[in-house]
């Protein structure tokens, strides 16, 4: 017979494996959630805030949390409206949006007006800012666009789509500081806008990669639909050394101090190296995040000076 011991013993082994598998299926969805509602994406740009925080010499205000609200409601908003045209490209997140279509509408729409109330805080030039995404989003996403043919939004012009992008979120991570903090705006936060939005211009193109097939069937010209894979790698080291060369002449003009100049450059680096799997890592997608996290390892060498 069974001791009272072992019988102990195998129950508590039972209980174990119980709960690591409750906690395996608790951080699968977690996992889920942050990815696919878009909520990693509104950490990343409050990261981005404060680094530009640091790089300005502002203060602390609410501008990274507004920045963070923005992004988690433009781009819920975004997934919710294109989860029937992403249903080939990306099925699983389609999946999940569909699954919490109502939930992540409400969230956004929340997250968006309680970003523009905080925003009301900084001035009128801060509530300026906080709209921008929105009305980017809708220029972008929406069909308005008069002329004759297929094109019916900016999503489907060829750059532009992915520079209106890359130019909203620049001017709202660098200029939504400056406005909460009152501060004049100076050629160091030109060059640190320009820096944001060649890196943004990758983070949008490297996505289209996987989009490809999809994008060509619904008439979206982007990098790879236009050059192909290999000549969209090629296009975006130029945007990334271009951006370097951006960051060492700010160092060079005094704009920038050595320690200032390595941050970016070791962001760009990074970059760079995620741009070089392009075609050449099978999963495009963690691709797509690598790149989105490209500025949290400059997070990492600011994080002591604002600490």
């Amino acid at each position: 017979m069974e001791s009272n011991s072992q019988k102990s013993m195998n129950d508590t082994t039972v209980a174990g494996r119980s709960v690591r598998a409750r906690l395996y299926r608790f951080g699968g969805r977690l996992k889920r959630a942050l990815l696919f509602s878009s909520a990693y994406l509104a950490v990343i740009a409050v990261a981005e805030v404060l680094i530009v925080t640091e790089l300005l010499s502002l203060p602390l205000t609410p501008a990274p949390v507004v920045a963070g609200l923005l992004t988690f409601a433009v781009y819920g908003s975004d997934r919710v409206a294109d989860v029937d045209a992403d249903e080939t490209t990306r099925p699983v997140r389609t999946a999940f949006v569909k699954r919490y279509h109502e939930l992540l509408y409400s969230l956004s729409a929340l997250a968006y007006g309680l970003a523009v109330a905080l925003a009301v805080l900084g001035g009128p030039i801060a509530f300026a800012l906080a709209l921008v995404p929105g009305a980017a989003w809708v220029c972008y996403a929406k069909d308005w666009l008069p002329f004759a043919g297929g094109i019916k939004r900016l999503k489907q012009v060829f750059i532009l789509n992915s520079v209106l992008v890359a130019g909203a979120w620049a001017l709202v991570v660098v200029f939504l500081p400056l406005a909460f903090a009152d501060a004049s705006v100076t050629p160091t936060a030109g060059v640190v806008c320009l820096i944001f939005f060649l890196a943004t211009f990758v983070d949008v193109e490297i996505p289209n990669v996987r989009d490809r097939a999809g994008d060509q069937e619904i008439d979206i010209r982007t990098l790879p639909v236009v050059f192909g894979v290999r000549g969209t790698r090629y296009a975006l080291y130029g945007v990334t050394t271009l951006a370097a060369a951006v960051a060492v002449t700010a160092y060079v003009d005094e704009l920038f101090t050595w320690p200032e100049t390595m941050w970016p450059l070791v962001s760009l680096l990074y970059l760079t190296g995620v741009v070089a799997g392009i075609g050449r890592v099978d999963n495009s997608g963690r691709l797509t995040i690598a790149a989105e996290c490209s500025r949290l390892p400059m997070l990492v060498l600011v994080l002591p000076r604002l600490l």
